[in-house]
């Protein structure tokens, strides 16, 4: 008897293991059968198919085929109730209320037609039970039933509308596409189509028209005409065309006639499907919270936030629940959603959830043009705002440099530091003109940021070799001491005071050329920062420290990059003076504890994903970064260049050694004195006849007085009081001049 129920039992178990691959079997059978007809089965299968659905019966074998196929492969049953079936439902009735309709309508009356569809339902069951091929035009039981219901309802013509929007509504839930996505895909394709063929007209106009030119000794001032099919205008002269207009600065004066770089240069982003689709979450909520219940925890998801990258799913827990015990389980969710890694923001800032982020089955691009023509109303006025990407919920990020003050972007190679950095570039040549925003850019790798210069934001060429990079950080330090010197004398305690001083002080002023120019940000930007540590690791630490230290004030912000995060480049010093960060994925904990001083950065997916830790934030934000392409930064680069934009007087133009200023700082951050530094200027001697007549000296008198940039004004400060011409600086006090002339000797001693 034992043996017997052991047996009973066993047979039960593999039947209940295989009964959905025995199900299967029989439907894909059934279905061929019936489909072509094959004996009395098939037959039998043909005709309840015809009562059940009329002239459709073919698709219903289809169905129970693909049906069947799923259960044999899967070894499950299908959610019979997801929206995709569901929509597929909707469509039948919807097709098959509309295939009965012309069944039916020479009946007016509602009743009489329920009645006629009855009469000859019933006798199609009597060919079935005869064995025979039911015959019945129409939608069969089904459509027969719901188009007399309709009728009644609605009537005959009211019943075809509602079916067709039926089938309508059928399509939308079963592809997933809602109307106003239909509409405003349909209004994009009309604006592309007429946009491209504009454009193609315009191409051909351009292929028809003829230059002539009148005469061949054309004088500077002479016209050119241009002779076209349909008319003949003037334009430009030919010193207009071959010569565009040069606009040439004095130090840092505003820009005449510079125009900021259309967003046009940039590619125009193409239509992006789904990177993740409705069943797939469905199914990863299912997963998470059963892998959450095999470890005795509960919780239940509440929100989806699909980002371009990874998915965040908001769980809520029950009270008493330890969150420590979910942060562990990491790596059991991974492996049951087969992922190589899911990261676990534990609890989401402001929120009582968590969140689990997984990678998306594709990564979808964010370009660099969706980011930069969605600025923020808030920063729309800041010249330092730069685009970023979309954070997980698909808005976009930003980020002000002059607030952070200072950034450090880390990571392994090939994660997205580079094309961040030029992201931030192309941001400010965007949005802000070369007498607001000026850069210095350190490539020791040569190969990055080569592509800029030329352009007029930058207060010197590209700098490749790591020597002269360690000189222009000297030089910066010495040009903030300079910025504090001219903010003491005008009585403001940083940049934003000082320019707004000289918008009040310009309003006085009528005549345009004697009106202070205004001081700019500058901005310091290195690609690569272990190279420079390899060269000259103390002296470029200590320029660092003076200028995250000291330089917010000033208006120089600094932004570090590098693909080594390890001790020795990203010093203890460093890290302390630099409050931002951005890290890129890297191969390890310890990696991303050096940078952002906690883990994350080793569960990134890499490509542009990236932690952005703002200052004064405890926790880092998750962002897909924004991608341009080399062609788009030439483009830029090209639009600026050709502007011709002449930017002279730059205390940057000499970065040898021996022309770091006196007050540079040694390898251990004290002053030293240097030999002094060669300076020929060709105001010097009218300036310093000036000062020794007027009897006293500062930068913002000489700026005045000779319309100078204040760099060039300071620099000659300094050089005055180092050769003993003018005494030193003494607080809000004028400075002493010194050295007198003869007659001004004799007055003083008649006096």
């Amino acid at each position: 008897m034992a043996k017997r129920k052991r047996r009973k039992q066993k047979d039960e178990s593999v039947i209940s293991t295989h009964k959905y691959e025995i199900i299967g079997v029989v439907l894909v059978l059934l279905s061929i059968l019936g489909i072509g007809k094959y004996g009395m089965v098939g037959k039998l299968m043909s005709s309840f198919s015809v009562f059940l659905i009329g002239v459709g019966y073919v698709v219903l074998m289809v169905f129970a085929l693909i049906l069947g196929g799923y259960m044999i492969i899967k070894q499950d049953k299908p959610n019979f109730f997801s929206s995709k079936l569901i929509g597929i439902y909707i469509l039948t009735i919807g097709t098959l209320v509309l295939c009965h309709m012309e069944y039916i309508i020479n009946y007016q009356n509602g009743k009489d037609i329920l009645s006629h569809t009855i009469d000859d339902l019933m006798i199609c069951f009597q060919n079935i039970l005869n064995v025979g091929t039911a015959d019945i035009s129409g939608g069969g039981i089904v459509g027969g039933t719901f188009a007399a219901l309709f009728s009644i309802l609605f009537a005959v013509d009211g019943s075809k509308i509602v079916s067709i929007i039926l089938i309508i509504f059928g399509i939308l839930l079963f592809t997933g596409i809602s109307i106003f996505d239909l509409i405003k895909n349909a209004k994009d394709k009309f604006v592309e189509v007429r946009e491209e063929r504009k454009s193609r007209q315009e191409e051909d106009y351009e292929e028809e028209k003829e230059v002539v030119i009148k005469d061949s000794t054309i004088e500077d001032d002479s016209k050119i005409i241009i002779s076209n099919i349909d008319e003949v205008k003037e334009i430009k002269t030919k010193k207009d065309i071959e010569e565009p207009q040069e606009v040439v600065t004095n130090g840092v004066n505003p820009m005449v006639n510079y125009k900021l770089p259309p967003s046009d240069l940039l590619n125009t982003p193409k239509k992006k499907g789904k990177n993740t689709n409705n069943q797939v979450i469905e199914k990863n909520i299912e997963i998470i919270e059963k892998t959450l219940r095999d470890f005795g925890l509960i919780g239940k998801i509440v929100e989806v936030h699909i980002g371009p990258a990874v998915t965040q799913y908001e769980m809520e827990l029950p009270s008493g629940t330890k969150v420590s015990k979910i942060v562990t389980l990491n790596k059991e969710i991974a492996l049951a959603l087969a992922k190589k890694d899911v990261r676990i923001q534990a609890p989401i800032p402001g929120k009582n959830t968590i969140g689990i982020e997984v990678a998306n089955e594709s990564v979808a691009m964010v370009t660099f043009k969706e980011i930069i023509d969605h600025i923020p109303a808030k920063i729309a006025d800041n010249k330092l705002a730069v685009a970023l990407g979309k954070n997980i919920e698909g808005e976009v990020t930003w980020c002000e440099v002059n607030k952070t003050p200072h950034l450090l972007v880390a990571g392994a190679t090939g994660s997205g530091k580079s094309v961040c950095i030029n992201g931030i570039i192309c941001s400010i040549l965007m949005r802000a003109k070369p007498d607001e925003v000026k850069m210095v850019l350190v490539d020791p790798k040569k190969v990055e940021l080569g592509v800029y210069n030329g352009i007029p934001h930058l207060l010197c060429p590209v700098v490749t070799d790591p020597k002269k990079a360690n000189v222009a950080l000297k030089k910066i330090v010495n040009e903030m001491d300079n910025r504090y010197e001219t903010f003491t004398e005008t009585h403001v305690r940083n940049i934003e005071g000082y320019n707004a001083y000289v918008e009040k002080k310009n309003k006085k002023i009528e005549n345009e050329e004697e009106k202070i120019p205004l001081m700019p940000y500058i901005v310091v930007i290195v690609d690569e920062l272990a190279d420079l540590m390899l060269v000259a690791g103390k002296e470029v630490e200590s320029s660092i420290m003076r200028i995250t230290q000291l330089a917010r004030a000033a208006g120089i912000h600094l932004i570090i990059a590098t693909q080594r995060p390890s001790t020795n480049v990203i010093t203890g010093v460093i890290k302390a003076n630099i409050p931002s960060r951005i890290a890129f994925t890297v191969s390890s904990f310890v990696d991303s504890r050096t940078i952002l001083d906690q883990g994350g950065a080793e569960k990134l997916l890499g490509r542009g994903d990236m932690l952005f830790l703002q200052n004064g934030e405890l926790n880092p934000q998750r962002i897909q970064g924004s991608f341009i392409t080399d062609e788009e930064i030439e483009r830029l680069v090209d639009f600026t260049v050709k502007q011709q934009i002449k930017v002279a007087d730059s205390f940057l133009t000499n970065l040898e050694e021996s022309s770091v200023p006196t007050n540079s700082i040694d390898t251990s951050g004290s002053t030293v004195s240097t030999e002094e530094e060669k300076y020929d200027d060709p105001l010097y001697n009218d300036i310093v006849e000036f000062v020794i007549t007027s009897g006293k000296a500062s930068a913002s008198l000489l700026q005045r007085r000779f319309k100078l940039g204040y760099n060039r004004a300071a620099r000659i400060v300094d050089l005055l009081e180092e050769r003993g011409i003018i005494g030193p600086q003494n607080g809000s006090k004028p400075r002493e001049v010194l050295v007198k002339l003869e007659g001004q000797d004799q007055d003083n001693e008649e006096e």
